[in-house]
């Protein structure tokens, strides 16, 4: 019965994560939505509701007791802007720029920059299991991208610019939480990151400027969809799965994030996608299988969109 219920919510959590990308490139595509205005209104509102939901838990003084040791308060100011802000702009950016699909997959390449900067930093080695990864990586990219084709790219490039970027600030976002999610709830983590890079954002394009007419009802459904299922529910719902399900089963199971952004942008959005992508997103999956197989996941956050 727990074990029920673990799967129900990262299945469904990672789900959301997916759909919540596609969602969002229906926005900046058919109702012209400012980049920087939709990620400030996601984060703000979205880390609003995670510190409300933080507000009933046990452990709900956490909230305010971080700030008070200034060397906890400057490293969570420091993952709110260079991790969660970052991580979350370039996402979207790509999306607005490409299609979730593609975007969702080149920010699972996260892992694999984070065994490059373990190396090169020698904190540790290659090991064969890494060399497979790797070539995956690389070979699933290059498909993906360009469709088989050594010609042209079938990806607009400042997609893949974005894209890539998103993988690098993903992987600090991992990296860099962990002493800070050692100290405290994930809730409060997430939840504080997220107004600090809203509220950041916020000083370039402020929440309540907007295009009178520019939404219509459908585009506030979208809207809300996006801050209420594909942000703050989907990020609860692994939380609530770490109670019940392994770290290990959690992130092999989160690799329906982007085959969930795969199939919607393909029959929802009608954007086109190539044999030989398929087989490249098709090498990215395997990658995130492979990777939750190798060893338990560290206690940190998901990345996801």
């Amino acid at each position: 019965m727990h074990r029920g219920k673990g799967l129900f919510y990262i299945i469904t959590g990672a789900i959301f994560w997916g759909i919540g990308g596609t969602v969002a490139k229906k926005l900046f595509q058919h109702y012209g939505v400012d980049v920087n205005w939709f990620v400030a209104v996601r984060l703000l509102l979205a880390g609003v509701l995670l510190l409300s939901i933080q507000g009933f838990n046990r452990n709900r003084g956490q909230i305010w007791s971080i700030w008070t040791h200034w060397k906890d308060a400057l490293r969570l100011l420091i993952f709110g802007l260079i991790g969660m802000l970052a991580v979350q702009y370039t996402y979207m950016a790509s999306i607005k720029e490409g299609n979730a699909a593609v975007a969702t997959l080149l920010q699972y390449l996260s892992p694999v920059m984070i065994i490059g900067y373990l190396f090169i930093s020698r904190q540790a080695k290659l090991t064969p299991r890494d060399g497979i990864t790797v070539s995956l990586a690389l070979a699933g990219c290059f498909l993906l991208l360009t469709n088989g084709s050594f010609s042209q790219l079938s990806v607009p490039t400042p997609a893949i610019v974005w894209g890539i970027l998103s993988g690098v600030a993903a992987a600090f976002y991992t990296l860099y939480a962990i002493p800070l999610l050692k100290k405290f709830d994930s809730l409060v983590i997430v939840g504080w990151s997220m107004v600090i890079g809203g509220s950041a954002l916020s000083l370039i394009h402020p929440p309540w400027r907007i295009e009178k007419g520019l939404l219509t009802g459908d585009a506030y459904l979208y809207l809300a969809f996006v801050i209420l299922f594909g942000t703050m529910l989907a990020f609860w719902f692994y939380v609530e799965s770490l109670n019940y399900l392994a770290p290990k089963e959690t992130s092999l199971l989160g690799s329906l994030e982007p085959l969930a952004a795969v199939i919607t942008t393909v029959f929802w959005l009608h954007d086109p996608f190539g044999l030989f992508q398929w087989i490249g997103a098709a090498c990215i999956l395997i990658i995130v299988a492979f990777m939750a197989a190798d060893k338990p996941a560290e206690s940190t956050t998901s990345t996801t969109g």
